[in-house]
C-alpha cells in the first residue's frame, strides 16, 4: 500500500513538472520577445568572383596549374590572336571568349582522360589591355578594359550602373604608381601603396561637371557594397528595413514615420534597440522609452547600420492569468492527490 502511494505521488510530481516546462516555453517564446540574430553567412571573396568571371581574349597571358599533370607545369601560356592556346596533352584549345571558370571546367574535362578527378586552376598573370575592376553590387561586376580616356561616369554607364539594393556610396582604390586620387578627401596608405576615396552617387548625379567624375587609371578598383540598412520590427504598421542611403544614422522618430507609426497594441515604453556586437552574431539590447521620445520629453535616438528597433506588444491581464495558472494548477492537483492518498 505504501509503495502504491509513493508511485501516485511521483506521478503527480511529474505532471507538475510537465506543466512548469510548458509555462517556461510560453514565457520564452511569446510574441513580446524579439527573434535572436541569425549567424552571418560567410560571403565569397568578391575580387576572386570578379576574376573568375573575366572573359579571356587574345594576348591575355594565363598560368595553368593542374595537380598530377607535370607535363603542363607552372609556366605562363599566351592566348594567340585567334584566341587559341596550345597545352601539353590537351593540344590546341579555344580559350578566347571563355571565362576563367569556363576554361577551368573545359581543361578538367579534357584532362579526365589522363587523371581521375583532375584539379585545375587558371590565373590571369597579364591582361591584354589595361584593366579596371568593378567589384560588388554593380549590375555587371567584372574586369573591364580601359580603351582610351574613360571617366568614372562613362564606365558606370557602360556596365549598367548599380543594382537597386546597392549602397549610394562607392569606393575607389588606386595604385600609387599612377599617382594619388585627385580628390581632397582621398587618403594614402604607403604600406599598401594605394590611395582610396569614397564618393557619393548623389554628387555624381546632381552636378553638371562633378569633380568626383575622375579619369580612371589602370588597375583602379571600384567597389560598392549592399545598401546599409536599419530595421524595425514588432508592433509597427510596416515592419522591415530602411536604407540609410548616404546617411550615417537615422533617428527613431524618422524611422517611426517611415514605418507608419505604432499599432494600438504597441508598448512603446519598453521598446529597445538591438545593436550588433562587433565580430559576433549577438546583439546588445539598449532600452528606449519610445513613448517619451515621440512626445518630445526625451532626446531622439540615432540608429546606425544594422541596428534593429523592436517595439513589443502590451502584456494583457488575461495572458498573465493564463500563464500563472499553468504553474498554480499542478500544485493544486498534486496537493489533491496527496490528500486522497493520505485518507
Amino acid at each position: 500500500m505504501r509503495s502504491k502511494r509513493i508511485r501516485l505521488i511521483l506521478m503527480a510530481a511529474s505532471v507538475g513538472l510537465g506543466f512548469r516546462m510548458t509555462a517556461q516555453q510560453v514565457n520564452t517564446s511569446g510574441a513580446d520577445r524579439p527573434q535572436a540574430a541569425t549567424p552571418r553567412q560567410l560571403a565569397p571573396n568578391p575580387m576572386e568572383q570578379v576574376r573568375a568571371n573575366y572573359v579571356l581574349g587574345p594576348n591575355d597571358q594565363i598560368l595553368v596549374r593542374a595537380l598530377q599533370v607535370e607535363e603542363i607545369g607552372q609556366r605562363p601560356y599566351r592566348i594567340d590572336t585567334e584566341g587559341q592556346i596550345d597545352l601539353p596533352l590537351i593540344g590546341a584549345l579555344k580559350a578566347g571568349g571563355l571565362s576563367v571558370d569556363q576554361l577551368e571546367a573545359e581543361l578538367a574535362k579534357r584532362l579526365a582522360t589522363y587523371v581521375r578527378n583532375p584539379q585545375v586552376s587558371v590565373t590571369v598573370v597579364q591582361y591584354r589591355s589595361e584593366p579596371v575592376f568593378f567589384i560588388g553590387a554593380f549590375r555587371t561586376p567584372g574586369i573591364y578594359s580601359l580603351e582610351g580616356r574613360r571617366t568614372l561616369v562613362e564606365m558606370l554607364a557602360s556596365i549598367g550602373g548599380l543594382q537597386p539594393n546597392a549602397s549610394r556610396r562607392i569606393a575607389i582604390t588606386r595604385h600609387l604608381e599612377y599617382g594619388p586620387l585627385p580628390l581632397p578627401n582621398a587618403t594614402v596608405d604607403k604600406g599598401t601603396g594605394t590611395s582610396t576615396v569614397e564618393i557619393g552617387m548623389s554628387s555624381l548625379h546632381d552636378n553638371v561637371n562633378p569633380a568626383e567624375n575622375i579619369v580612371l587609371q589602370p588597375y583602379d578598383q571600384i567597389s560598392v557594397s549592399r545598401a546599409e540598412m536599419v530595421f524595425v520590427s514588432g508592433e509597427v504598421a510596416k515592419p522591415g528595413g530602411v536604407e540609410l542611403e548616404e546617411r550615417e544614422s537615422i533617428s527613431a522618430i524618422q524611422l517611426m514615420s517611415i514605418s507608419g507609426g505604432l499599432t494600438r497594441d504597441a508598448d512603446p515604453e519598453k521598446a529597445r534597440v538591438l545593436r550588433p556586437i562587433l565580430n559576433t552574431t549577438r546583439r546588445a539590447e539598449i532600452p528606449l522609452n519610445l513613448k517619451l521620445v515621440l512626445a518630445g520629453r526625451a532626446s531622439d535616438y540615432p540608429l546606425m547600420q544594422n541596428d534593429m528597433l523592436y517595439v513589443p506588444r502590451k502584456r494583457s491581464l488575461l495572458g498573465f492569468v493564463g500563464k500563472a495558472s499553468l504553474i498554480v494548477v499542478p500544485v493544486v492537483v498534486s496537493a489533491g492527490l496527496y490528500a486522497a492518498i493520505s485518507h
